[in-house]
């Protein structure tokens, strides 16, 4: 029996929080579901649980050996409505379908890319087609003389993601570049959403750019934890692994890694927004929350009428770190500090309401550095999740796990046999052992190198693949050194309210 729209919708919804069915792998129960599509969800329509149908049909004949076992009905709790939806509890046999019928051919991609802050999925294994996003977005492509401003500024070659254009969009950044050369200070704000222990290689990348920022320019940062944000968008917080507590432990474990990456703590500032908000801060989120109405955050971001209010209210909170008046303690009252944030695009729809929003309560609109996203090893058609754990490489993965990870998930852009690969040569476009070397290989010379090698077919998959493991082995060797060294006492240095060095 074909799933209703009531179905489908409890099932996007679902998915906007939850990877599978149940549990942190798939499963038969994912298995069990798959089953009952006749291909895949519109993506526009049902942009979750199209991602996780897309997912699930990856796995191919492999579907009938995930684990575990699927009962006869499976039941979601969806905003305090139960949703009980039958399944067929048969077992795929390999190759085939449902009823011995052939394997579903590969599930469309969206006709047009989709990001969103909590969505991200690109019509085309290249991955989004930044060109467009930029449009869309109504913000600046970072161009060849933003560059040369940041070199004369800085004295220092632009970081290796500006060079790149893995930061390739911005608002605003000459206005911040402007008020450098008048001798003005800025800060800096960015941010973690804490959605598990461990953070993985995608999640450093805004972190990154930020404290070459930090050191290139000797500005003050705060980095906002926004624990309160990942236990309102979690359905059901009975559970114990979706209590305010335990998002609040992951913020303190995520602050580890950020701490290890080297900040300086004279002049950043670390909160937990369960900690922090209050005071000055919540003066500020109640002054952006009076003027933004519940359309405007419904067309920006999609709530409707089944979003709790916290959900509504939250994007309050992520705008005012935005605003130095928020700091008081930070910056000894002065209210009118330009405020810069590196982020990934996706996270664009906060500011553009805040960037809105700030005349009418007479603040300064905040500047932005974009990045583009952090492929998963399955592909560039969406960023990673923390989820699944065969398609992020984390901070706590061995030198053996990193190996078999990018040996056996890392999407390929070579060719199906070696005679044709010499013959034709890779795509560096879709490979993302190239791509992941884009972000961590600090070498121009050697990247245009490999580039050049695998093109032509002259490298091989397995001897990119071995560059790659290389490259990425001596980072998190290097990094996991740092984090042990990072102390519980470490950590309330930094996120104890104080004036930072400005």
């Amino acid at each position: 029996m074909p799933l209703t729209d009531t179905e489908t919708g409890a099932l996007d919804q679902h998915f906007l929080t939850f990877s599978y069915v149940s549990g942190y792998i798939a499963s038969q129960s994912d298995a069990a579901l798959y089953r009952l599509f006749e291909g895949a969800p519109p993506p526009h329509q049902l942009c979750h649980l199209h991602r996780w149908y897309t997912h699930i049909h990856s796995f191919g004949p492999e579907r009938s050996k995930l684990p575990g076992t699927c009962t006869d009905n499976l039941t979601f709790q969806v905003n305090d409505k139960k949703i009980t939806i039958m399944v067929n509890n048969s077992v795929e046999t390999e190759g085939q379908g449902e009823a011995g019928q052939p394997e579903q051919p590969p599930p469309p991609p969206p006709e047009e890319d989709i990001v969103t802050p909590h969505t991200v999925l690109a019509s085309s294994n290249k991955g989004i087609d930044y060109d467009k996003l930029v449009d869309r977005f109504g913000s600046s492509r970072i161009d060849q003389p933003l560059l040369e401003r940041f070199e004369k500024l800085t004295g220092q070659k632009p970081h290796r993601f500006l060079r790149r254009n893995i930061f390739f969009s911005h608002r605003d950044m000459h206005r911040i570049l402007d008020a450098v050369e008048k001798g003005k200070k800025f800060y800096l704000y960015t941010g973690r959403g804490p959605s598990s222990s461990a953070m993985h290689v995608g999640h450093l990348i805004p972190f990154i750019m930020t404290k070459w920022l930090q050191d290139v320019f000797d500005v003050p940062l705060v980095i906002q934890l926004t624990d309160d944000e990942k236990y309102l968008w979690q359905k059901d917080a009975t559970k114990k692994d979706n209590s305010l507590e335990h998002y609040h432990s992951l913020a303190i474990e995520n602050a580890k890694d950020i701490v290890a990456l080297g900040f300086d703590v004279n002049k950043t500032f670390i909160f937990s927004d369960l900690d922090f908000v209050g005071g000055d801060f919540y003066t500020n989120v109640l002054k952006v929350q009076k003027h933004v109405t519940f359309n405007q955050v419904k067309g920006i971001f999609g709530f409707d009428e089944s979003s709790s209010i916290g959900m509504i209210m939250f994007p309050a909170i992520q705008a005012a770190p935005s605003f130095s008046s928020s700091f008081p303690l930070i910056f000894g009252g002065k209210k009118d500090v330009p405020c810069l944030i590196p982020c990934a695009i996706d996270q664009d729809p906060y500011f553009r309401m805040t960037r809105d929003v700030a005349p009418r309560i007479g603040l300064q609109k905040p500047a932005l550095l974009h990045s583009t996203f952090f492929p998963a090893l399955h592909g560039a058609s969406s960023k990673m999740s923390a989820s699944d754990m065969t398609s992020s490489i984390y901070l706590t993965d061995t030198a053996n796990q990193i190996k078999k990870k990018i040996n056996k998930y890392a999407f390929s852009g070579g060719k199906d046999t070696v005679e044709e690969h010499r013959e034709k040569g890779g795509d560096c476009e879709v490979d993302v052992s190239y791509m992941y070397l884009t972000f961590f290989m600090e070498d121009d010379d050697k990247l245009e190198e490999i580039r050049q090698q695998y093109s032509s077919g002259q490298m091989l998959t397995g001897e990119l693949k071995a560059e790659l493991i290389k490259v990425l082995q001596k980072i998190m060797a290097e990094f996991q050194e740092k984090r042990k060294q990072v102390t519980d006492e470490t950590v309330k240095q930094f996120m104890a309210p104080r004036k930072l060095n400005f």
